[in-house]
C-alpha cells in the first residue's frame, strides 16, 4: 500500500497524476496517529478516542461490510459516533454494517450525527425511489458494472437500514467524544445538508464531497440543485483554517498548510469564475443556449490533477446556475410551450425526405466530428420512426461516439445509456446489458 500522503503531495507538487487518485480498494491506511482512512465509495474516515471510534461516512451498502472488516483489522474499539457528511447513499448506505457490528459485539448502538436536512433528504429519496433508481442506473452505466453500483437492497435506492441522524444541527455543532473535539459546520455545496468538520487537536479537516479530486460535482444534470456560490465560500473558509491535514471522502488525503490552501483556493476560483461569467450574461439578457457555449474554464485549470472534468463538468455547472437564478425558461420562446418531441421529429423528417435521411446525415456529421449536431438529428430521426432498426443502429452509433468523446462520467453515462436503448431496439448486442 503506498503512503497516501506522499502520493498526494507528489501529484499536487508536480501537477500530474500518473495513477488513479480515486480508488476503491476497501483497504485501510493509517494517516496519522489515531486517524485512518478506508478507501471506498465513499471513504470512511476514522478517529480513535478514549470512548471509541468516531467515523465520518459509512460508504455505500455494497461496501459497508468490507469497510467494517478493514476497520476491525486496525481497531477493535466500539463505534461511538457515525457522522454523515451528507445524505448521499454512498455516504450513508453502509450504516447498517456498522450497526450490525455493534449488535454482534453486544456494544451500544452508535450515535448518528448529521445536518438537520439529512432526514428530509431521506424522505425525498423514499418519495422518488423509482426515479432515483432509474437515473443512477443511467449515470453509472458501464462503470463498475451494469446500473447503479452503490446500492445493495433490491428495489431500494436508500437502504432501509440507513439510520437518520440522532444528533442534528443547523449551522454549527461541537461534539466531544473521549476528550477529542469535533467542530461540525454546515455549508451548502453539492447538497443542502452538507457537513464539513474541523478537528483542532489534529489540525485536520474532514471535507466530505466539497473536494473530490475532480472538478466539483456542482452541475449534475439528473440531480437536484447544487450551490456553486456557497460551495466556493466553503472552500475559502476551509482554506483559512490553517489545516495541516485534509481528509476528503473521495480521493487522496492531503498534508501541508500551503498545499491544502492552494488546492482549495483554486477550486473556489474555478467555481467563482463560472458564477461571475454566467450571471454577467444572464444580466445582459442572453439565452441559456448562448451562455453554455460561451462560458468556459481555462483548459490549463482543468488540467490540474484535482480539477479534471472526469465526474462533472463546467458546462453542467452553468446550467445549474441558470436553474438557481433564472428558473426553467431558457430564453427560447419556442421552448416555453413546445410541440411534442415526436411531432417535431416527424415534421422535420418529412421535410428532409424521411427519418433515414436524417439518420444518414447524422452519421456524416458524426464522422466529421460535429457530434452535437449529429445527436440532434439522429434523435429527431428516432422520434420520427421509433421502430426503425436502421435508424436506431445509427442512433446507437452516434451516441456511442459521443460517449467515447466525453470526459465526465455524467455525460458518458447518459450518452451510453442512449446508445444502449437503440442497440436493444435495433436488435444488436449491448455490451453493458444486464445478463
Amino acid at each position: 500500500m503506498p503512503d497516501l500522503l506522499s502520493l498526494s503531495s507528489k501529484i499536487i507538487d508536480e501537477g500530474y497524476a500518473a495513477e488513479p487518485v480515486n480508488r476503491i480498494t476497501h483497504e485501510l491506511s493509517e494517516i496519522a496517529d489515531g486517524i485512518a482512512m478506508v478507501e471506498a465509495f465513499s471513504h470512511s474516515i476514522l478517529f480513535r478516542t478514549d470512548e471509541g471510534l468516531v467515523v465520518f461516512d459509512t460508504s455505500g451498502a455494497q461496501g459497508g461490510s468490507r469497510v467494517v472488516d478493514a476497520i476491525r483489522g486496525w481497531s477493535g474499539d466500539p463505534f461511538h459516533t457515525l457522522v454523515y457528511t451528507h445524505g448521499h447513499v454512498d455516504h450513508v448506505g453502509g450504516c447498517g454494517a456498522f450497526m450490525a457490528d455493534a449488535e454482534a459485539k453486544g456494544a451500544a448502538r452508535p450515535t448518528v450525527a448529521g445536518h438537520e436536512n439529512v432526514a428530509a433528504r431521506f424522505d425525498r429519496y423514499n418519495l422518488t425511489n423509482g426515479y432515483n433508481m432509474t437515473i443512477n442506473a443511467r449515470q453509472f452505466r458501464g462503470f463498475g458494472g451494469r446500473g447503479y453500483s452503490i446500492g445493495g437492497e433490491e428495489g431500494r435506492f436508500l437502504p432501509s437500514d440507513s439510520a437518520a441522524p440522532d444528533l442534528t444541527y443547523r449551522d454549527t455543532m461541537n461534539l466531544n467524544v473521549g476528550g477529542l473535539e469535533f467542530e461540525l459546520r454546515h455549508a451548502r455545496g453539492e447538497t443542502d445538508d452538507h457537513t464539513w468538520a474541523w478537528i483542532p487537536a489534529h489540525k485536520a479537516i474532514c471535507a466530505g464531497d466539497f473536494f473530490i479530486w475532480n472538478f466539483p460535482n456542482a452541475g449534475n444534470p439528473q440531480k437536484v440543485q447544487r450551490y456553486p456560490v456557497e460551495w466556493a465560500a466553503a472552500m475559502r473558509d476551509m482554506a483559512g483554517m490553517g489545516a495541516e491535514l485534509f481528509l476528503p471522502a473521495h480521493g487522496l488525503p492531503i498534508t501541508g498548510v500551503e498545499r491544502i490552501q492552494r488546492v482549495l483556493i483554486e477550486v473556489a476560483e474555478a467555481l467563482e469564475h463560472l458564477v461571475n461569467e454566467t450571471l454577467a450574461m444572464m444580466n445582459d439578457g442572453v439565452r441559456l443556449n448562448d451562455i453554455i457555449h460561451a462560458v468556459k474554464v481555462d483548459p490549463e485549470v482543468l488540467a490540474r490533477p484535482y480539477l479534471r472534468p472526469l465526474y462533472d463538468e463546467p458546462e453542467f455547472v452553468v446550467r445549474n446556475l441558470w436553474r438557481m437564478y433564472g428558473g426553467w425558461y431558457d430564453g427560447n420562446p419556442a421552448n416555453l410551450k413546445p410541440s411534442p418531441d415526436t411531432v417535431l421529429g416527424q415534421e422535420l423528417a418529412a421535410l428532409a425526405g424521411g427519418a433515414s435521411v436524417l439518420a444518414a446525415r447524422a452519421r456524416q456529421l458524426c464522422e466529421a466530428g460535429d457530434l452535437r449536431l449529429a445527436c440532434h438529428l439522429v434523435e429527431l430521426a428516432a422520434l420520427a420512426e421509433p421502430d426503425d432498426k436502421e435508424v436506431h443502429a445509427a442512433r446507437a452509433e452516434v451516441f456511442q461516439a459521443r460517449r467515447n468523446s466525453e470526459t465526465s462520467l455524467m455525460a458518458k453515462g447518459i450518452y451510453g445509456y442512449a446508445a444502449g436503448e437503440s442497440l436493444h431496439k435495433a436488435g444488436l448486442e449491448d455490451p453493458h446489458a444486464k445478463k
